[in-house]
Formats: structure tokens, sequence, C-alpha cells
């Protein structure tokens, strides 16, 4: 993500988001580790999903071992 993008969705101007940077870079950095969980989450989601698709092949007696 550009820091334009970045700052379009955290509704600030760049400058504002070039000055978290310089003066506040716990913020930044608490904001990087939100986008980072929200990434984990989705992820672990998808996992989720096929898991759950490959018990139901399983239980159905459609899952085929080679």
């Amino acid at each position: 993500m550009t820091r334009s993008e970045l700052a379009e969705y955290l509704n600030v101007s760049v400058k504002t988001l070039h000055n978290w940077e310089k003066e506040k870079p716990e913020l930044v950095r608490l904001i990087n580790q939100g986008f980072a969980l929200d990434e984990s989450i989705e992820a672990t989601r998808r996992h989720l999903k096929e898991l759950e698709a490959i018990k139901k092949k399983a239980s159905n007696g459609k899952f085929k071992l080679k």
C-alpha cells in the first residue's frame, strides 16, 4: 500500500501521515500491526474454509486417499 493509499484509507492527508511517521512512530507501528493482524485473520478464515471443505468431503466418503 502506498502512502497516498494509506492516508486515504485512514482519512488523513499524506502530510499528516508523514508527520505521524516523524513525530509519532509508535502510532504508525500500531497501524501497521493492525494491518498485519487483519491479514492474519483473513488467512486463518481462508484456511478454516479449506479445512471445513476437506472435513465435509471426508465425512461424505468422497475423499480419496492415494
